[in-house]
C-alpha cells in the first residue's frame, strides 16, 4: 500500500537532506594573479557570496580563502540539480613567505574578491 505524505512533511524531509550534506564539501573558485610592482593582486571569482560570508586565513606560507554562500532551500531543489551550484567556495594557495600578509587589503565588488598582498622588503646582504 502506498502512503501519501502531506506537503509539510515533504518540505521537512527535503530540508533535512540538504542540511545533512557533508561538512567541508566545497568547490574551488576561479582566480587570477598578477604582479603589479611590489604587490601581488589576486582576483577570486565568488558569485553569490556576500562580504559577511568571506573568510581569509593565513597559515605560514599558505593563503586560504573561504566564501560561504547564503543557502536558499527551494521547493524544486532535487529536480533542478542545484547541489554543485550551492556549494561554498574554498581556495588554498601556497604563496610563500615573501609576502606581508598583515598588510593584505581585500575588497569585494560584483562577486569578485580582489586581494592586494604587498611583498616584504628584501634585505640584500651585499648592500
Amino acid at each position: 500500500m502506498n502512503t501519501i505524505l502531506p506537503p509539510q512533511l515533504l518540505g521537512k524531509r527535503r530540508l533535512a537532506s540538504v542540511e545533512s550534506r557533508p561538512i567541508g564539501a566545497t568547490r574551488k573558485p576561479h582566480y587570477d594573479c598578477q604582479q603589479q610592482g611590489e604587490t601581488l593582486v589576486m582576483s577570486v571569482f565568488l558569485p553569490g557570496v556576500e562580504a559577511s560570508g568571506i573568510e581569509i586565513i593565513v597559515r605560514g606560507p599558505d593563503l586560504i580563502v573561504i566564501g560561504r554562500k547564503h543557502h536558499v532551500v527551494r521547493v524544486n531543489f532535487a529536480a533542478a540539480h542545484l547541489e554543485s551550484a550551492q556549494l561554498d567556495y574554498e581556495l588554498r594557495l601556497r604563496l610563500g613567505r615573501d609576502f606581508d600578509y598583515a598588510g593584505l587589503d581585500a575588497t569585494l565588488a560584483d562577486g569578485i574578491l580582489t586581494l592586494a598582498i604587498p611583498k616584504r622588503p628584501s634585505f640584500d646582504a651585499a648592500a
